[in-house]
């Protein structure tokens, strides 16, 4: 038996090939159809492949929601290039690792991101460099590549094991790494989710979220286009853009971190919203208020926690509607065709209900690890296939999964990870700084608050504004301290290790620093 062709690009040309004229994609009042949407591809692809992309190139996105995303992804894949979205929230020096480490030979911007690639071009490996809405000098413009295209005439054949996204998540050594996602562990991912809720071809879903984020490209977009629904995608996320589009569209599912639906249930006319079409909400990135699930439970909405990481494409657990309010506060149970464990220091397989441990996680959503980093792959997957999350939790008498704390150094804030050790790395070179730590508290709209602990050199001051300037040059805003405290000392174990613990103790419930 000949095995399907599971690939991104593959099953949405046969889904476009069965629903030609249905409605595929809404983006600020322009919709397409599904073979609308598949003739950009194959014109884009067609166009690409004549400025030399190949079999197994990386093809990169920079910059805001647009569907230029969402085509440049399929097109790589119509090739067998792998597609690599990049945080549009990063500052030169960070891109210009990323970009070096991937080896990009094409790299997609709009014109709002096009001047800070500028000003590392010189220190990019990228061949082809082409502009969304607007290219600048040394930028081939997105639409005419794909106006003077022709159609693709045949795409490349890609096995399910080949890298479909290359996505970079912040490594707690501080350096971004590379997950590697096969076309399969898409595919997988997908149908794991469409058994946690039902997906109708009626639907339609609205998609705010980044799509540098493995959650906002492989949640709701790709369950809603294999059934043939409808995407409505936003630029960015607007509270109250997002309320009206519910009605305009009759939106019935959408995907989004903690912080965003927050922030649409404040708002003055959300009680009064029309909010009728809506079956249920996909919420995760971060740990979801029991208040806000309770909210959203008064409109009639189910409120969907899901939990994950890049590496797992993202789905390794979720709380479905059914025990959204018996079990509020778990991350509910691994999907259908996945598994999930708790495992002690030494390794053994927590069985005992309530006994915490660290999560791993098994399936074929499991990434094969990280880009050029075999030690890196081979500590986090061991020999059984289980990915090592570096979560700490525990499961209930029923089988429900609790996220107790990190065991990897990072803060989750607004639904972006942070990486300690990058923060610390930087700040670490203010000449008024002899020491630093940066740790998580607790924050009402954020979820957590990016918080710096430093010890000042010997007759030297510094505020928070200044600290935020400095790191400013080398840093995303989203990753800079909000708060900061100063010590004398930080406390250390024997062997010389922060004790993170205790500086969470006693800084999380204490005001603000300046």
């Amino acid at each position: 038996m000949t095995a399907p062709d599971i690939s991104v690009s593959g099953w949405f040309a046969a889904r476009a090939a069965r629903s030609p004229d249905r409605r595929a994609l809404s983006f600020e009042g322009q919709t397409r159809t599904y073979q609308q949407l598949l003739d950009r591809v194959d014109r884009l692809a067609a166009g690409i492949r004549e400025h030399g992309v190949r079999h197994g190139d990386r093809v990169g996105y920079l910059g805001t929601n647009h569907p230029a995303i969402l085509e440049t992804m399929l097109a790589a894949s119509r090739l067998g290039a792998i597609f690599t979205p990049l945080n549009f929230r990063l500052t030169g020096p960070e891109l210009s690792y990323i970009v070096g480490d991937a080896g990009l030979h094409t790299l997609v911007a709009d014109s709002a991101h096009q001047e800070v690639i500028d000003g590392v071009r010189d220190q990019l490996p990228v061949r082809c460099y082409l502009g969304v809405e607007g290219a600048g000098a040394g930028w081939r413009a997105f639409e005419e590549i794909i106006d003077r295209g022709e159609l693709l005439a045949r795409p490349d054949l890609v096995a399910a094991d080949e890298i479909a996204v290359l996505i970079y998540t912040s490594g707690t050594t501080g350096r971004p790494k590379g997950v590697m996602l096969t076309h399969a562990n898409l595919w997988w991912n997908n149908t794991n989710l469409m058994h946690l809720w039902d997906v109708l071809a009626s639907d339609v879903t609205l998609v705010s979220s980044p799509l540098f984020h493995i959650a906002g490209l492989n949640v709701t977009i790709p369950t809603t286009w294999r059934m043939g629904g409808e995407v409505v995608l936003h630029r960015t996320f607007d509270a109250q853009a997002s309320l009206d589009d519910i009605s305009r569209y009759r939106v019935s599912t959408l995907f989004g971190a903690p912080t965003m639906f927050e922030m649409m249930s404040r708002l003055p006319s959300f009680d009064s919203a029309d909010l009728s079409s809506v079956r249920v909400i996909v919420c995760g990135g971060a740990p979801v208020p029991d208040t806000l699930v309770k909210r959203f439970h008064e409109r009639g909405i189910a409120m969907l926690n899901g939990y994950g990481l890049t590496e797992t494409a993202p789905s390794a657990a979720f709380l479905t509607a059914e025990y959204s309010l018996t079990k509020i506060g778990s991350i509910g149970q691994p999907p259908l065709l996945s598994e999930i464990k708790i495992v002690s220091d030494d390794g053994a397989v927590v069985t005992g209900p309530g006994v915490s441990g660290e999560i791993c996680a098994r399936g074929p959503n499991v990434t094969k690890g990280y880009w050029n980093k075999p030690e890196e792959t081979a500590q986090a997957i061991d020999a059984g296939g289980w990915f090592h999350t570096g979560d700490i939790g525990y499961l209930d008498a029923d089988g429900f999964l609790y996220l107790v704390d990190r065991l990897k150094d990072m803060v989750v804030s607004g639904g972006e990870n942070v990486s300690s050790v990058e923060v610390e790395n930087v700040l670490q070179e203010h000449p008024s700084v002899t020491e630093v730590a940066i740790i998580g508290a607790p924050d009402e709209r954020w979820g957590e608050a990016v918080v710096a602990v430093i010890v000042l050199a010997p007759g030297q001051s510094v505020t928070l504004a200044e600290l935020r300037e400095f790191g400013g040059s080398s840093l995303a805003r989203y990753k800079l301290p909000t708060r900061l405290y100063r010590v004398g000392t930080l406390p250390r174990n024997p062997a010389g290790k922060i004790l993170k613990f205790e500086l969470r103790k006693e800084f999380q419930e204490s005001p603000p620093g300046q």
